[in-house]
């Protein structure tokens, strides 16, 4: 390759690796796998060996990480929390263990699972937890304190009280943990995690901790970064140590002298990823000894002493036998494949999921298909090709009518989705009815899952407005319900007929409508009825609407079925008025506000609904409209931008001044 051709494949791989950086630490969105992300990122590597002269500061190969995010404070690592360089053969270790070898031919090395999640330090003084940081760039993180606290396996006091002591771990979720969180997630119409290592970043790096808290995170420490009271020579030594203290240290790691005995226990790993109730992505190589990983030292990025090996991600061939349609909560078409059962990552595959149409085109997925599988991820099994088409095999379409109520069904233009018409179709039920009763909703306690679940099954319920017939003798024949039980849950019901109509608008699930959504048509229009006779072009009016919201507030109130169900909830009591009308308190009519920052006395959950209560507006982001600013702890880039345009900022104190 010459040096011009060289120059631009260069250009086209920093900006391909730039970007999926950004969508990997930053964004918890990663596109691309990390097997993809790593034959990417050694062409580059490669490439700037050969032609040192194009290698320049600024290039991925020469940082660590992603940037610290702003919305959190920054912490400087006094210790480099260094990335550790790839190998992705036997010859790659091999040829590692000769260059440690040329400076100590007795060496010995530590092989241990490489965690697939987000790196962070945890710091200690008199054996206290006192402050906790991702690893950012690798020079500068994100002060993450509060939230780590939240995980149990952390611990907050150690069982020596040293007086210092820094050490560094991989905060992962489980997969059982990930598969509750993607349930909660698709019940409540958002889009679940794509994997577990997006799902522990994104928790750890929530503004309230409480969140974080829900999403049951765990740790795994792996090294010592700094320690002051005792002096450990040995990494196997420290990992021992580690544990004695209270740490979660890895569950197996062995000590080998020979490179042959490295090999072999990468294997040996290798043969229980599928096995394990966590993700891997490799194996990790150290140098045992502390004294002689000082002297081998680092390069610019990596460490000398210790070496990652990356499993490629393991594929078989199967075929698609049929494809099945699921019908959600919200009425979204899931496309099913089913396979000829395949054993993939330590576990059997027969079912995948073809996510949406486009997915099905792009690919040129036809049942009958000899295709590609693998677990993206280790845990999602996904397609990814199609080997052969079976003889006579005509491309797949989504049905277009509904494979449960047989109602027509519908694609809005620049929506991947196709959804279903019918808001009382029997598949959506469940899934409806869950929502329905929800916290944000209509707020009906004592009234969980597995009691809908019942409910339908006995035939009792059929849609929501059956919830408000049912009678005390009807409940007592659910399993493990009561007298006393049945008639608070008929408590909880009776007090939802009079909560406000923006409940019942979200409640309703329509489309596009979350609770914001909803509070600003029930803020507009006043009760039910006006909102039956209501044009697109009357809602879309509303500020913050779009035409794809107007059109679909527009189509659910157009539907038959909609004007049943609510009929039949008004002739049960519920109310269909906005108590926001008439409220002769209005002191922020046409004031929007920004919230930022962790308040001390309130959430900004709570703050937004008190401002929406007094005729005002919240924004997500300011600009020159914004007329406030209200900050709390560890404000970010919202506070800076604000201050930049002269917006009036407020604190909590502040804020409830206005108030009273």
């Amino acid at each position: 390759m010459q040096q011009e051709e060289a120059e631009k494949r260069i250009e086209e791989l920093r900006k391909k690796i730039r970007y999926h950086n950004q969508k990997y630490y930053v964004e918890d969105a990663p596109e691309i796998d990390d097997y993809e992300y790593d034959r990417l990122y050694r062409e580059l590597q490669n490439l700037e060996s050969k032609f040192p002269q194009l290698r320049t500061p600024d290039s991925p190969t020469q940082q660590v990480g992603g940037a610290p995010l702003a919305q959190f404070s920054k912490v400087r690592h006094e210790v480099v929390m260094e990335s550790l360089h790839d190998s992705f053969s036997h010859e790659e270790l091999r040829e590692f263990d000769r260059h440690v070898r040329e400076s100590f031919p007795n060496v010995t090395y530590v092989v241990e699972p490489k965690f697939d999640g987000l790196s962070v330090s945890l710091e200690y003084r008199d054996g206290i937890f006192t402050r906790g940081s991702t690893r950012g760039d690798g020079v500068v993180g994100e002060d993450v304190t509060e939230n780590l606290r939240t995980i149990r396996t952390i611990p907050k006091t150690l069982s020596q009280p040293l007086p210092f002591l820094e050490v560094r771990g991989e905060v992962y979720m489980s997969h059982e943990s990930f598969f509750q969180l993607c349930a909660k997630q698709e019940l409540a119409g958002e889009k679940p995690f794509k994997n577990p290592r997006n799902a522990a970043a994104g928790s750890l790096r929530q503004k309230d901790s409480r969140v974080t808290a829900s999403r049951v995170l765990d740790i795994f420490v792996f090294n010592v970064q700094q320690i002051t009271g005792k002096t450990l020579t040995q990494h196997d030594e420290a990992l021992s140590y580690l544990k004695m203290l209270g740490f979660t240290v890895s569950p197996f790691y062995k000590t080998c002298s020979t490179i042959e005995e490295v090999l072999q226990e990468v294997d040996r790993i290798g043969s229980l990823r599928g096995s394990l109730g966590y993700s891997t992505d490799g194996a990790v190589i150290k140098v045992n000894d502390f004294a002689q990983r000082r002297a081998l030292g680092s390069t610019a990025k990596f460490p000398k002493w210790a070496e990652a090996f990356k499993y490629p991600p393991e594929e078989k061939e199967t075929k698609l036998l049929n494809i099945e349609v699921n019908v959600g909560r919200t009425g979204v078409l899931t496309p099913i494949g089913d396979f000829e059962p395949v054993s993939i990552a330590g576990t059997t595959v027969s079912r995948a999921t073809l996510h949406n149409q486009d997915y099905i085109t792009e690919k040129d997925i036809r049942i009958g298909d000899m295709v590609k599988l693998r677990k993206a991820g280790e845990i999602i099994p996904e397609v990814v090709s199609v080997i052969s088409h079976a003889e006579n095999s005509a491309p797949y379409h989504l049905p277009e009518f509904c494979p449960s109520c047989g109602s027509p069904v519908t694609r809005e233009e620049g929506e991947a989705a196709v959804r279903c018409t019918n808001a009382a179709c029997p598949a959506q039920l469940s899934r409806h009815l869950i929502h329905f009763v929800s916290r944000n909703a209509m707020n009906i306690d004592s009234c969980g899952p597995a009691v809908l679940e019942q409910l339908v099954a006995k035939g009792l319920v059929r849609s929501p407005a059956d919830l408000y017939t049912l009678t005390v003798q009807q409940l007592t024949q659910i399993e493990r319900m009561g007298e006393k039980s049945a008639q608070n849950l008929l408590n909880g019901i009776e007090r939802s007929k009079q909560n406000d109509l923006s409940r019942l608008l979200f409640a309703l699930g329509i489309p596009h409508i979350g609770q914001k959504a909803a509070k600003l048509l029930a803020a507009r229009f006043h009760n039910i009825t006006e909102l039956f006779k209501a044009s697109a072009e009357d809602i879309v009016s509303i500020e913050g609407f779009g035409e794809i919201m107007a059109d679909s507030v527009h189509e659910f109130f157009s539907l038959t079925a909609t004007a049943e169900l609510i009929g039949h909830l008004r002739d049960a009591g519920v109310n269909m008025e906005s108590q926001q009308q008439g409220n002769a308190d209005s002191r922020f009519a046409g004031k929007t506000f920004v919230l930022t920052g962790t308040l001390p006395n309130m959430t900004r959950t709570e703050a937004a609904a008190v401002i929406e209560k007094f005729g005002g507006k919240v924004s997500g982001s300011v600009s020159k409209k914004t007329s406030f600013i209200l900050v709390g702890e560890a404000a970010g880039s919202k506070l800076a931008k604000a201050q930049s345009l002269g917006i009036p900022v407020l604190s909590e104190e502040d804020f409830e001044k206005m108030l009273s």
